[in-house]
């Protein structure tokens, strides 16, 4: 009994748990550790395989308002064009008074 009193007082102390936890770990590792490992890759596919999708979807979307963009300001530039022309045939023509110049 005295045996079996000294392993139960021996759980009572700081480093007895922790040896048996520290060599629990070390005997169940090598199995569960690969199993795990198994396991994790078709999640880490999955995962990225989603990453790589949004990605792709996003890249997307962004050309697509790039040149909505692009077309938006041509269009602008058009229209100041035909302003800057509009004005400047005015101009010329107030400045002949109406009359084309006869050089």
């Amino acid at each position: 009994m005295a045996l079996f009193d000294n392993i139960v007082e021996g759980f009572g102390s700081s480093w007895m748990p922790t040896v048996l936890v520290g060599v629990g770990v070390a005997l169940v590792a090598p199995v569960v550790v690969p199993a795990l490992a198994a396991g994790m890759r078709p999640l880490a596919k999955a995962v990225i395989k989603g990453g790589v999708m949004v990605y792709d979807k996003g890249a997307e979307v962004l050309a697509e308002a790039g040149e909505q963009l692009s077309d938006l300001v041509a269009e602008v530039r058009s229209e100041i064009d035909a302003t800057a022309t509009a004005a400047a045939d005015a101009a010329a023509t107030a400045a002949t008074d109406g009359h084309p110049l006869d050089g």
